[in-house]
């Protein structure tokens, strides 16, 4: 747990410790509605969260869904199902998956030196060597890369202007990595897992693999199969935009423009909401993206049933693999597989959840998890961080999914 809590995420809300059932229901009764139903009223009522969006796929059937809350708080507008968020990093497992459909397409491989694709990208150790960064380490954040976020203002990173790919810096992809590249690396590639931007230089790689730019690339690889209409790197209807929350006492207030708070040990996070509708703005892999819980459903779905139509079987299923080793993961009895932390010893992990589980979250408020044995899939979209992400509201949701589907 230590190397999470230092990135400030909570593991319990990243790969909920739901209990078990066998053989769940594929339709819920009304009682077992009620429960998750009592999760969601209970943080709006509570003044926990403003809205959120909540999806439950049973083996392919959809047996809850439900937009509650407000979208708009100040205007009054309802949530409703198809409601876009800013996702963050729920865009990386939408540009892992592109990045897993070209190595399938054989236009990358995973053990290909990022330097082949990006010449320029040659970050140091400390000590002044330049390691070799692989796709696969990448995908795996295990490259040595970090997050601004997660470091102490007036750090390597504050001092290159490295942005998170989610705050108010507007520089294009070429200078994130410049700069990226001109603060050493925390690790030797290979030798540890650092959540960091190893997903942001991914979207460069998968520009430069598929010979487009990564917005087309993705819709190509991923979206436009899927039927992923909402999701994008920039809003394509501001007006269906949920207004983003932080939390605050008596009740979550509108994030400002740029908004900062404080995050893990002496780190700070800020948010640009704006970057939703700035073309200007880097498309960024790991943080960048906005959609809808639909969209989201529709990616875990396809991940979890065998990877048609973006994804081979064998692909598909090593997402939901751990892919580090024995590398210590986001916490005890937790690894990493291509696109969010994946439960290996659940007794380790402190949870009854299946091994294999595949989850991961975002800071704007978000939550998901594909538990692929109990053929279970979740997607909790709020827009009121960090609450819907690492607060009470996900492990009361957890606790309710599952006594439903018993």
């Amino acid at each position: 747990m230590r190397r999470l809590a230092l990135a400030g995420i909570a593991l319990a809300s990243l790969i909920p410790g739901l209990a078990q059932a066998a053989g769940p229901s594929t339709e819920l009764t009304g009682a077992a509605r009620a429960r998750i139903d009592a999760a969601l009223d209970r943080a709006i009522a509570e003044k926990r969260i403003v809205g959120a969006v909540v999806l439950v796929s049973h083996d392919g059937d959809l047996v809850y869904q439900r937009a509650a809350g407000l979208a708009d708080r100040e205007s009054k507008r309802p949530m409703q199902i198809d409601a876009v968020f800013r996702l963050s990093s729920v865009s990386k497992p939408v540009v892992s998956a592109a990045a897993l459909a070209l190595v399938d397409k054989g236009k990358l491989s995973l053990d290909d030196p990022v330097t082949k694709w990006l010449p320029e990208f040659r970050p140091k150790l400390a000590n002044g060597a330049m390691p070799r960064i692989t796709v696969r380490q990448l995908l795996t954040h295990t490259a040595g890369l970090g997050y601004k976020f997660a470091e102490k203002p007036g750090s390597a990173y504050y001092q290159a202007a490295v942005s998170d790919g989610f705050d108010d810096l507007r520089i294009s992809l070429e200078e994130e990595l410049r700069r990226l590249a001109s603060v050493p690396l925390f690790d030797r590639p290979g030798e540890a897992w650092r959540y960091g931007l190893a997903i942001d230089v991914l979207g460069a790689v998968v520009e430069k693999a598929s010979g487009k730019a990564l917005s087309q690339a993705v819709t190509d690889l991923v979206t436009q199969p899927l039927g992923m209409r909402d999701t994008a790197f920039w809003a394509k209807d501001p007006a269906r935009l949920a207004v983003p929350y932080h939390d605050a006492k008596p009740e979550p207030l509108p994030m400002s423009d740029p908004y900062s708070l404080p995050f893990g040990a002496g780190g700070q996070m800020t948010y640009s909401p704006s970057r939703a509708l700035d073309a200007e703005a880097y498309p960024s892999g790991g943080a960048g993206m906005v959609g809808s819980a639909p969209d989201i459903l529709r990616l875990l779905e396809a991940i979890r049933s065998g990877g048609k139509p973006i994804l081979s079987a064998t692909t598909a299923t090593s997402m939901m693999q751990n892919q580090i080793g024995s590398l210590i993961g986001p916490g005890p009895g937790v690894g990493f597989g291509f696109g969010g932390a994946v439960v290996i010893d659940p007794a380790t992990a402190h949870t009854p959840q299946s091994p294999g589980t595949f989850a991961w979250g975002g800071v704007y408020g978000h939550s998901w998890f594909v538990d692929p044995t109990q053929k279970l899939t979740v997607v909790a979209l709020t827009n009121t961080a960090l609450e819907g992400m690492s607060g009470k509201f996900t492990t009361d949701l957890r606790d309710a999914v599952y006594e439903s589907v018993r």
